[in-house]
């Protein structure tokens, strides 16, 4: 018997007494969060979780952003941008680089090209450390962010911080394409030397808003 048979016939097994129309609910009995914070709390948290896998974590008012991203873009020699379709514009007023707008004409050579890429997400968890996007038109399509090497996202707080993952999914649309980022891209498969920037971005910085 391979591991298929062996798993499809536990779920056939678990299933046994509900019917093919029945629409059983799902007892969903685990903790929605580990202990109660307030919002600060959480997002406290939430940018601690960040900076220990190596995220670049850094806060602002709504007024103070533009030149916050103009800032990070100049300290990195951006000299080009890729900008989702919706990003707010005024968040790029102030930045000196080259807007490139997401195409789906684009190839991964000419994305390689593009220094760095802004988006804001679809919410953050606290306990993870995790930005979850979902892409939308101010996050952009999958590969803008995995492909350009600088990714600056932008998190509006409080209000798309949740503390845990179960919390996160009931804010998420199962059907959308969702990236789950926790720090920067590395993997330590070669030998358990970390590497970064194989899977995405070398390097992420988290805008907290509010």
């Amino acid at each position: 018997m391979s591991s298929r048979e062996r798993i499809l016939g536990r779920v056939r097994r678990a299933l046994a007494d509900v019917g093919p129309d029945e629409d059983t609910p799902i007892e969903r009995a685990y903790l929605r969060q580990h202990g109660e914070r307030t919002a600060e709390e959480t997002i406290g948290l939430l940018a601690e979780n960040l900076a220990d896998y190596r995220a670049v974590v850094h806060r602002c008012s709504p007024g103070d952003l533009p030149a916050t991203i103009a800032g990070l873009l100049a300290a990195r020699g951006a000299r080009t941008v890729i900008v989702p379709p919706g990003l707010e514009p005024s968040w790029l007023a102030l930045a000196d680089a080259e807007q490139v707008p997401d195409s789906t004409e684009s190839t991964p050579h000419e994305l390689d090209r593009v220094d760095s890429v802004v988006t804001a997400c679809s919410v953050a968890i606290a306990e993870t450390g995790t930005i979850v996007l979902d892409g939308g038109p101010d996050q952009g399509r999958r590969r803008i962010t995995l492909v350009p090497d600088h990714h600056v996202c932008v998190v509006r707080v409080p209000e798309q911080v949740v503390s845990s993952v179960p919390q996160s999914l009931e804010r998420l649309d199962p059907a959308r394409p969702l990236t789950w980022i926790s720090g920067p891209s590395a993997t330590s498969d070669i030998e358990l030397d970390r590497v970064e920037g194989v899977h995405g971005p070398r390097t992420l910085e988290v805008i907290l808003v509010g």
